[in-house]
């Protein structure tokens, strides 16, 4: 280990090094409070002037992040948030935690990671750790980051340090917090390892090193292609079954009672959330390079995006059998958070079941106890709507109550005793109703 290394290292184990968070979001804020926490002193980069501005006075616009924490480091000073970004020269471990999406053409869009690594290569110095947690293609880190850092005259391994780990939040995740779920990390030399692995070893609960930064890019993407293939399957179940007149809930709880080789996956309106719909296509597109054709990824994305669509057909045909159109029909859309008792409504499904809703000239409403507002998606421009008050009144007028996340704050029997009709798309109504129809 040479010099720099060993300066840092010891910077690490002292708790001494301070660090730098490149994005606030439902990533980067989590691993923030890890950091302080454990005793390490924070500031956190984002180009969110609004987010930065609410951090410092200590309020927080994430559910599971509270004020009082925030209020307690900044008073501690601590932690403070900037959209300056001169100021990662004065950190000595700069960890990124950006979005990567996708594009209109379902390609990798790098621009946010690509764009952090040009300011950090703006602003790197010697003896300093740049980790990437974006979950991204094997040969992110070490093909696109490395040139632009080195780009400068200093060298990865011996001047700068880098390294992959990618992140595991599951917000709302009652069980596993950051500091308590295994990190997996990579680095682009031993040494660039080696300090990764310091770090992580002092805020989480253990390691998991692995022998490059490709193999940590990949383990992130299989766990996510892992969970996206087994969702596809029992969302095609599902669609098999309800032609059958099988429920598929009482059939996974029927084989649940197995000991040993089955693992219950859960049907949906469709995939939600920042990684399942995304990271697959980030290894589909990369096996391009290597003229590979990814049938099964691409099989379970068609059958999962095809279940917003399959939710408006049921609908549909609900409403016909009561002798109504969905054109004109008084729509209500419960949850817009991509999964219950959260407040992120990234890539959530219910934003494409509103917009084809609208589509088809329905009128749509919907109540999110935690997500007052839908506006600023990215694939949504012109959606903007506020949550209505769930009242009698409303769930009376309205046409078809579609039931797109199970907030364990919605009363279930009071929605199906007051709706005219339910449409449950995810087992939220237990017993059989007659003005019920599962989706």
């Amino acid at each position: 280990m040479n010099l720099e290394a060993s300066k840092l290292l010891q910077k690490i184990e002292s708790k001494k090094a301070r660090i730098g968070v490149i994005g606030l979001g439902y990533v980067g804020l989590p691993l923030v409070k890890t950091f302080l926490q454990k005793g390490f002193n924070v500031t956190g980069f984002d180009v969110d002037v609004r987010k930065v501005d609410m951090l410092n006075r200590g309020k927080t616009y994430i559910r599971h992040i509270s004020a009082s924490e925030l209020k307690e480091f900044l008073g501690r000073k601590k932690f403070r948030a900037t959209a300056d970004f001169k100021g990662l020269r004065n950190v000595d471990a700069i960890l990124i935690c950006v979005p990567t999406p996708l594009d209109g053409h379902g390609s990798p869009d790098l621009s946010y990671v690509l764009n952090s690594t040009i300011t950090v290569a703006e602003n790197i110095r010697k003896g300093q750790l740049v980790i990437l947690e974006s979950t991204t293609y094997p040969g992110t880190t070490d093909e696109e980051m490395l040139p632009i850092l080195e780009a400068g005259g200093l060298k990865g391994g011996r001047n700068f340090f880098l390294a992959f780990s990618p992140e595991r939040e599951d917000p709302g995740n009652k069980n596993f917090s950051t500091a308590t779920t295994p990190k997996v990390v990579g680095g682009l030399t031993p040494d660039c390892l080696k300090l990764a692995k310091a770090l992580y070893d002092k805020i989480i609960v253990r390691t998991v090193p692995v022998s490059s930064t490709k193999a940590a890019e990949s383990t992130k993407l299989l766990e996510n292609i892992f969970r996206s293939v087994n969702i596809a399957l029992v969302n095609e179940l599902k669609m098999i079954f309800d032609r059958m007149g099988i429920d598929v809930w009482e059939v996974i709880r029927a084989a649940s009672s197995k000991p040993f080789g089955f693992m219950p996956f859960y049907p949906g309106p469709g995939l939600g959330g920042h990684c399942i719909p995304i990271d697959p296509f980030y290894l589909t597109w990369k096996a391009k390079e290597v003229d590979y054709q990814t049938k099964f990824i691409e099989l379970a994305g068609e059958i999962n995006t095809f279940m917003p669509y399959y939710v408006i057909n049921k609908t549909v045909e609900a409403l016909n059998a009561q002798g109504k159109s969905v054109k004109g029909a008084k729509v209500l859309v419960l949850g817009l958070a991509y999964k219950k008792d959260i407040d992120d409504s990234r890539e959530s499904p219910s934003l494409k079941i509103i917009s084809l809703f609208q589509h088809k000239g329905a009128k749509v409403s919907y109540n999110d106890p935690y997500v007052p507002r839908v506006v600023g998606h990215r694939e949504y421009p012109g959606l903007e709507l506020a949550s209505v008050t769930l009242t009698n009144a409303l769930l009376k007028r309205a046409d078809a109550v579609v039931i797109a996340t199970d907030h364990t704050s919605y009363d279930y029997d009071w929605i199906v005793k007051t709706a005219r009709l339910v449409v449950d798309t995810r087992n939220a109504i237990k017993r059989h109703r007659k003005n019920v129809v599962k989706a």
